[in-house]
């Protein structure tokens, strides 16, 4: 598969909405033959999943190109091509390095074994960077200095700002770094993941070369602000100028200092990402929490997958460093810049809000605002069910309700699932104070989510130690699903109170994402909820719910249930039509089962932000599916499932993506939207704005390339 050339700008990339309506599908047979039969399970129907994963990167790196966005926005983009890699490696190549390594030969369901898998994302991740470099290099780097950003190299600097800078080294840089040395009498240094280095070679008194290696801390600030032009000069914007030096230049230009004496002959930067996943042997712990402490630590000493050097870094220096951290030739990506992608959200950072985009201020809906008369949030709840669509309305009612619930004297519980929540979390203090006030609290901490178990940790502890009932997540299984109970008493029954949602306990992640939550008191779904917790928290063999579909008891039976339900009101005269939104498509058997709806006619539209290992517009097989993908501002994380239904829609919103993990070996929970007048927002409004994006949608063709939709004719109809 390849992606699409994102060294172009997107004016290149772009079809109209008129245009992407006549392209040509994929033909599986000469014009007037019947085309052959062909196997669903056949490998040339799939796409790899991790080319899959890199055309989402290329997408990502085309909001960096986009010059619409503010400059400030662009650099972070930037950067999260470059974190998302950095992940990409930690976990996807690695599992891909320890299959060859056992020398697995099995094949996915598109027929690449791991090897093929590895060289086919060599390539791709080598022209994904160089189209990277040259975007920052030609387009990104120029538009800073125009705005009056400038980022020194340190022979640049005037004599005063030389002194300066020197003077913050010694009082400030100097004291944390320690230089390592490799020789006979010390061994080669350990290199932390994800880790900047320098590799310094130099020459002592006797003439001999010598190796050493610095760390670059980063716990001190990356980008060094220093003094800007003599006042009274100009300046480009008529902003303030801004004028800053990297940490590890300025580490680079006074390397004299941490090896005195010594002649400095060379110094590169060079990073390392090490395998990070870490897989805990679950079925061996007698103790979870300290399992995954454990697979913490040995985190840090994983393989390393992926060395990344400048490429003017001499061949001798490079040898030390591949001969030490054991990684071979095709482990090696040579770089334009000093420093790794991700680095850039430093310049993202910078204060300089005319380049970034507008503040964003989240609404409260009338009905959950506390600030209004006698507001009740239960009260509220029990009149009707209510919906938050996150980040347009605001994360404070969910705090708010779970912090009223820890005062109101009629609460008698509450339980919850934690999968991120950040740090000093709001959610994890309500629910402190709910203890604190006598409730009886059951939270359900998911510590194997990845690169958050450390945060996890930190939390089930400080609830276990106030005395809440904490269970550290289930065997063989994460609990991914996100849904809080408050158990109350009115008068003389229970009722109960239930937010259920697409996205986490996170007040940071819910101002960036898109995602949907819900508030309800619905009997049925309360006694779903109730019988949910049961299941995590003790022994329950219970396999059919109300209202709740619960993976991975009933998710893939009841997605296949309704995908053949639109079938078969498509074959008796119906309109079958499938709306999908979700953040991945990956499973094989729900890939079929889509196939197969379109096979007998189902209109199916899948908005799919990342991986899709469906290919859409094959003739006889998916010409009746339409796959976007939707990129912007916001992340998009809500998932929403709709089905037409004939005439009687049905849509869920929940936390799972189809994938096998999702479908198979995580605790998700998906709910449906039954308020007519929430449902019909989520139809009309949310998920109709989504299929008639002109913006920030990409259309996918049969061969996994996307294609930026655009549209002259602001009316003109969505694709079909």
């Amino acid at each position: 598969m390849q992606s699409p050339d994102v060294s172009n700008k997107r004016k290149t990339t772009e079809i109209s909405l008129e245009a992407a309506a006549n392209l040509p599908l994929q033909q599986s047979a000469a014009p007037g033959q019947q085309p052959e039969p062909i196997s669903l399970t056949d490998s040339s129907l799939y796409i790899n999943r991790e080319l899959s994963q890199l055309a989402f990167q290329c997408r990502v790196l085309q909001e960096a190109c986009d010059e619409s966005n503010p400059l400030l926005e662009r650099f972070k983009f930037l950067s999260i091509v470059g974190s998302n890699l950095e992940e990409f490696f930690m976990v996807r190549v690695a599992g891909l390095k320890r299959q060859i390594e056992s020398n697995s030969l099995i094949a996915g369901a598109d027929g690449l074994t791991p090897s093929e898998q590895l060289d086919a994302i060599n390539s791709e991740v080598i022209r994904l960077l160089s189209s990277a470099q040259d975007e920052l290099r030609d387009s990104l780097l120029p538009a800073l200095k125009a705005s009056d950003i400038h980022i020194f190299d340190y022979a640049e600097l005037r004599a005063e700002q030389k002194l300066e800078v020197d003077e913050y080294f010694l009082q400030t840089i100097f004291p944390v770094l320690t230089p390592l040395a490799f020789d006979p009498g010390h061994p080669f240094p350990h290199i932390s993941n994800l880790s900047l280095n320098l590799a310094v070679l130099i020459r002592d008194q006797d003439e001999e070369e010598r190796f050493a290696r610095i760390k670059i801390p980063d716990s001190l600030p990356q980008l060094i602000l220093i003094s800007a032009s003599p006042p009274g000069e100009p300046t480009v914007s008529g902003k303030r100028s801004f004028c800053y030096i990297w940490l590890d230049e300025l580490v680079r230009a006074n390397l004299e200092v941490l090896f005195p004496g010594m002649t400095i002959v060379d110094a590169h930067t060079f990073h390392v990402t090490r395998d990070a996943d870490v897989e805990i042997q679950e079925w061996e712990a007698d103790d979870l929490l300290e399992a995954t402490e454990e697979g913490l630590r040995l985190r840090r000493f994983g393989d390393v997958v992926r060395l990344q050097v400048n490429n003017d870094m001499p061949a001798n220096i490079l040898e030390i460093l591949m001969s030490n951290l054991q990684v071979e030739a095709y482990d090696v990506y040579l770089v334009e810049g000093q420093r790794p992608l991700s680095h850039l959200k430093h310049i993202a950072a910078i204060d300089r809000h005319d380049l970034k985009y507008p503040p964003f201020v989240p609404a409260i809906p009338p009905e959950l605002n506390p600030d209004a008369q006698d507001h009740d949030i239960f009260s509220a709840i029990s009149r009707r069910d209510l919906m938050l669509y996150h980040p347009i309305d605001s994360f404070a009612p969910v705090v708010n309700f779970l912090n009223q619930a820890a005062k109101d004297p009629n609460v008698l519980a509450i339980k919850m699932t934690l999968y991120r929540v950040g740090k000093n979390s709001p959610v994890v203090e309500a629910l402190l104070n709910a203890i604190e006030k006598g409730k009886q609290v059951a939270v359900l901490v998911e510590l194997k989510a990845r690169f958050d178990e450390e945060s996890n940790i930190e939390w089930a502890r400080a609830l276990e130690r106030e005395g809440a009932h904490v269970v550290y997540g289930l065997l063989g299984l994460k609990i991914h699903a996100k849904v809080a109970l408050v158990v109350r008493r009115e008068g003389d029954k229970i009722r109960r109170y239930l937010h259920l949602g697409t996205g986490n306990y996170n007040p940071t992640t819910a101002h960036l994402y898109t995602d949907l939550g819900l508030f309800t008191c619905d009997e049925r779904i309360g006694a779903d909820v109730t019988d949910l917790f049961n299941y995590l928290t003790g022994y329950s063999a219970k396999r059919n719910y109300r209202k709740l579909i619960v993976a991975p008891i009933n998710l893939r039976d009841s997605m296949r249930r309704l995908i053949r339900r639109e079938i078969e009101h498509q074959l008796s005269g119906g309109r079958g039509h499938i709306i999908l939104k979700m953040n991945a498509l990956v499973d094989e058997q729900i890939i079929q089962h889509l196939y197969e709806a379109s096979q007998q006619g189902v209109k199916i539209d899948l908005l799919v932000r990342g991986i899709c290992c469906l290919r859409p517009g094959i003739e006889g097989i998916s010409e009746n599916i339409r796959v976007i993908s939707i990129l912007g501002r916001f992340l998009e994380h809500s998932r929403m499932f709709f089905f037409a239904n004939n005439g009687k829609p049905e849509i869920y919103c929940g936390s799972a993506d189809f994938m096998p993990r999702n479908l198979d070996r995580r605790v998700e929970v998906l709910f449906p939207v039954e308020d007519a007048k929430l449902a019909r927002h989520l139809r009309e409004d949310i998920l109709e704005s989504y299929l008639h994006e002109r913006g920030n949608a990409w259309l996918m063709r049969a061969d996994g390339t996307y294609t930026l939709i655009r549209s002259a004719n602001p009316s003109a109809p969505v694709v079909s």
